[in-house]
């Protein structure tokens, strides 16, 4: 079965990658433009694969495309790139709202009491379950590659993380020995953070990533990605330790598209 699918996908890789994708891609992702010739090529193998098995939704009235699609799968598959990936296996359905949308989620009052409060949400990520997107934060994120907040790059940052195991910041990595430095920069800057936080210093790491260590994976994954030189001035080990993980280097990224 498994060299079944891998046929398929390499199958499916070599198709003839439509001309208004490509368009789709030059427009709505500038980092797009700024990948080699060859990691162009391996992304657009990449989404076609993810299009022809992920299934998209689209909710609260938003009629779905192929510029959604595209421009969402281009931005998962970024994360996969010079990787062995088995492309998000436990997904299967991306959700897609016009906009922030509603969800509704409890909260403990105290007394034993528990209420239901609405939060307006970006983007979600469920553990085995769907990926949830604004798409008006999807576009204003990947149009801005330079904001350090991308909300496609952070959920499917998730994604990763629960690829193997609990949603905990440790996703899966290439080799062993690469588990104890992880482990050690990551809980070292994590912590930093938090204290920095608690002592109302100024941060450079966005604090919504000092909320648990699944949440600061994410959000530094949004900065490796989209401030890599500011990352690496700052936080030179964290910045190493995505490199090896991603197995990419933006700091090598032309400033402009080619």
């Amino acid at each position: 079965m498994f060299g079944f699918r891998r046929r398929r996908r390499a199958r499916i890789r070599k198709q003839p990658f439509p001309d208004a994708w490509e368009d789709i891609l030059k427009k709505n992702i500038p980092i797009y433009s700024r990948l080699t010739d060859i990691d162009q090529a391996e992304l657009r193998g990449h989404i076609q694969v993810f299009l022809h098995e992920k299934r998209f939704e689209g909710c609260g009235g938003l009629t779905m495309s192929d510029e959604v699609r595209v421009t969402i799968a281009a931005q998962a598959c970024l994360l996969l790139l010079n990787r062995k990936t088995d492309y998000y296996p436990k997904l299967k359905t991306i959700l897609v709202y016009p906009s922030q949308y509603f969800s509704v989620v409890p909260r403990d009052i105290g007394g034993g009491v528990v209420t239901e409060v609405k939060q307006t949400r970006l983007g979600e990520s469920w553990h085995r379950g769907p990926v949830v997107l604004s798409w008006d934060d999807v576009r204003r994120g990947a149009v801005d590659p330079k904001d350090g907040k991308n909300v496609a790059l952070h959920e499917f940052a998730h994604q990763l993380d629960s690829e193997y195991g609990d949603t905990d910041g440790a996703p899966a990595l290439q080799r062993p020995a690469m588990f104890a430095p992880w482990a050690r920069v990551l809980q070292r800057e994590y912590d930093e953070l938090r204290e920095d936080m608690e002592r109302h210093r100024k941060t450079y790491i966005d604090k919504y990533g000092a909320t648990n260590p699944a949440e600061f994976f994410a959000v530094v994954t949004e900065m490796f990605f989209e401030q890599p030189r500011q990352l690496n001035r700052r936080h030179p080990e964290l910045y190493e330790q995505f490199k090896l993980f991603y197995q990419q280097d933006p700091l090598n990224w032309p400033r402009t598209p080619r």
